[in-house]
């Protein structure tokens, strides 16, 4: 009789933009202790997937580590598998950029392994029924999803023992059903109960498979997990004992699985992910009541595979600083795509585009697109590498469609999908994004000499997770667990930090409050400004590439105005935000003005990023009212600074953005830029007016 067998498909990665200190980190405690401990037990066979950002930084730093993989490939115990170079969310990004990026990882394997991949790594599994077709035509035979995928389409668990055919337009892919209860047990179960579970699937689906994907990462840096698996043994048992099983239990690789079996049927799946990620993709209060419903049909086993998330896009809607960066990767793409191609395939202009077009790709990582129990999307410095990246592509694009050194080119568009016209203005000095119907804000700055994000915030947002700080678990199992079952904190009483922001962390919001509002309630987001004045609809009545006016004219009380002026300046550029309000109520009033701006360097503890006041330094994460007119912000590192002058203003009000989120090291606070306000008390009478100059300054550092 025809042995059971496992298919395993092991996954190493780290995005565009992680630190050196932690691809180190996780090379010691996971990557190379994992294939020391693979060669050394020659009947284990199992696929494994790189990311590309991970293969170069190995073939880099480690490239003694590709030796151990073509040996282990060699002998025909490794199956290196494909994907996306960067590891996009490829449903996210265009068909001819999934193709672009299944092909240069192909490229890459066969170049170092000897032969192209036949299977593909989906990122965060993440699927819908129009891939197939996607994936087939770059070569893919297979990938693997989640059992989640099939029984979201109806299936029952016990059909999922082998691969079935998904199809798109005639093109068909193999599935491989990944068995959640193997990433349960692998490694957070003893050995034994693992081994004793493949038995009863054995007996129960004789001549089938059980397969399983799952990070590296979960083997030595997850949480505990690299004295689980290494220090106390747990792999090497599991390998032993996988290897004492033979006589019933066999180990494949994915390629050889789908070689060796018939497909089991057809498969049309729905648009899902794992559990995990479709729960995460719901919108908060949705969440809970998720989490409500789970608790309540706990133990109804027969009700549980019809309680489901969202799906990734989700995301989209969820956050919209992820769906900015994806419309402007959207953008980007497309601008490169239109860029007339030179046929010689040689010079300067093709180098200039194929380097454009990789940073593209570098900016499709999926990371910064989405938020779980991973940072993702609230880690400040991967979202900002795939910005840069993405700015970078634009920049060179760009370069390359205006062949004069100098222009400024205004844009009037969706920018975003929502619905509602953005103004988009570039220049070879700057790229800034303006939302009339969010307060006439400014929505991103990029500085282009330099390649700075400058806004680049995260609006402070409730969070399901957030009811564990503030109501904490109070029961403790002993034991290492799958990091989707912790509860960690960085430090204590993160519960003060949670404080919600009732606009988008945008630059130029014109804010009208009372003056008996203080520091403090800035700070505890307490101002209760004016809604229509600082969020409504502005209507743009002036658009050129270096001025821009807009009016807001919806409020009973007040009318405003905003003017934004550009001009080159020495090593940068300058905004100049003139504003103008009206009172049109009977009475006199006296109300702070006020306009915020947003600013993000990045790292709030370093020497080399810090506040200029007065003749002194602060570091970022400085709070505090200042007296005067001016203040400045000087990035060491980026190489830039930003200048702000407010004329007559009594006080700049400097405050950080902290955002309290779940990582897979526990709760932690990220500092996500700082908020600077610049004060002005005003008087005016029925018919009064007030004007107000604002001018943000960007300049290269020598």
């Amino acid at each position: 009789m025809r042995k059971f067998e496992l298919v395993l498909l092991i996954h190493a990665h780290q995005p565009v933009g992680n630190f050196d200190d932690v691809f180190e980190t996780a090379y010691i405690k996971s990557y190379l202790p994992f294939v020391q401990l693979l060669a050394r037990h020659p009947r284990i066979r199992l696929g494994l997937h790189y990311t590309g950002p991970l293969l170069e930084w190995i073939e880099q730093r480690h490239p003694e580590y590709l030796d151990r993989l073509r040996e282990l490939t060699a002998r025909g115990q490794a199956e290196i598998v494909g994907g996306g170079f960067y590891e996009p969310i490829l449903i996210a990004i265009p068909p001819r950029d999934r193709h672009a990026q299944i092909t240069r990882l192909a490229d890459y394997v066969e170049k170092h392994f000897g032969g192209r991949p036949r299977g593909a790594w989906l990122a965060e599994r993440v699927w819908e029924p129009q891939l197939p077709s996607s994936l087939a035509s770059a070569g893919v035979e297979y990938t693997l999803v989640d059992d989640n995928h099939f029984v979201g389409a109806g299936f029952d668990p016990e059909q999922l023992y082998g691969y079935y055919l998904s199809e798109d337009l005639g093109h068909t892919i193999r599935l491989l059903p990944g068995l959640r209860i193997l990433r349960y047990y692998v490694p957070f179960h003893d050995v034994a109960d693992t081994i004793e579970y493949l038995r009863r699937s054995a007996e129960a689906h004789p001549g089938g498979f059980a397969a399983m994907g799952d990070d590296m990462e979960k083997f030595g840096i997850w949480p505990g997990t690299h004295e689980l698996c290494y220090r106390d043994g747990w792999l090497e048992r599991f390998f032993t004992a996988l290897e004492e099983n033979v006589d019933w239990l066999a180990l494949s690789t994915p390629a050889e699985a789908i070689s060796s079996h018939a497909p089991l049927g057809r498969a049309d799946l729905p648009a899902a992910s794992y559990n995990e990620m479709d729960e995460w993709s719901l919108p908060t209060p949705a969440r809970m009541r998720y989490h409500d419903l789970l608790r309540e049909f706990a133990s109804r086993e027969d009700v549980l595979p019809f309680l489901r998330g969202g799906i990734w896009r989700g995301f989209l809607s969820k956050y919209p600083e992820a769906n900015l960066l994806h419309k402007k990767m959207l953008h980007i793409s497309n601008k490169i795509n239109s860029l007339p191609q030179n046929r010689s395939r040689r010079g300067k202009s093709h180098s200039d585009r194929e380097s454009a077009h990789t940073s593209l790709l570098r900016g499709q990582c999926n990371d910064s697109y989405w938020h779980g129990v991973f940072g993702g999307l609230y880690s400040p410095h991967l979202r900002t590498a795939a910005w840069q990246a993405l700015e970078a592509a634009e920049t060179t694009a760009d370069k390359l469609a205006h062949r004069t050194r100098q222009f400024a080119e205004a844009e009037t568009l969706d920018f975003d999908g929502d619905g509602r016209d953005e103004i988009y203005l570039t220049s070879e000095q700057y790229a800034v994004l303006i939302a009339p119907n969010d307060g006439a804000t400014v929505r991103a700055i990029d500085f282009r000499p330099r390649n700075v994000t400058l806004v680049n915030s995260l609006q402070r947002r409730p969070e399901a997770y957030h009811a564990k700080l503030r109501n904490p678990p109070t029961a403790h199992t002993e034991g290492v667990h799958s990091i989707h079952e912790q509860m960690r904190t960085k430090e204590d009483g993160l519960e003060r930090w949670l404080h919600y922001d009732r606009w988008p962390r945008n630059a130029f919001r014109l804010l009208l409050f009372a003056r008996n509002k203080a520091f403090d309630d800035y700070t505890a987001v307490h101002l209760d400004e004016d809604v229509v004045l600082a969020a409504g609809e502005y209507r743009a009545t002036e658009v050129s590439g270096k001025r821009v006016t807009l009016a807001c004219s919806s409020c009973d009380d007040w009318s405003a105005e905003k003017s934004f002026s550009f001009e080159t300046v020495a090593a940068g550029f300058a905004i100049t935000c003139d504003a103008v309000i009206r009172r049109r109520a009977p009475g006199a009033a006296s109300v702070n003005v006020a306009i915020e701006t947003v600013a993000n360097f990045l790292a709030p503890s370093t020497p080399d990023r810090y506040f200029e006041s007065d003749g002194r330094r602060f570091p970022l994460r400085w709070a505090s009212s200042v007296p005067g007119s001016e203040i400045r912000v000087v990035d060491e590192w980026q190489k830039a600074s930003l200048h702000l002058a407010a004329a007559g203003a009594r006080e700049f009000w400097v405050s950080p953005i902290d955002t309290v989120s779940e990582s897979e090291d526990g709760f932690e606070r990220i500092y996500q830029g700082s908020q600077l306000l610049a004060v002005w008390p005003v008087e005016l009478a029925q018919d009064g007016e007030w004007r107000g100059r604002l001018t943000f300054t960007v300049a290269q550092l020598d």
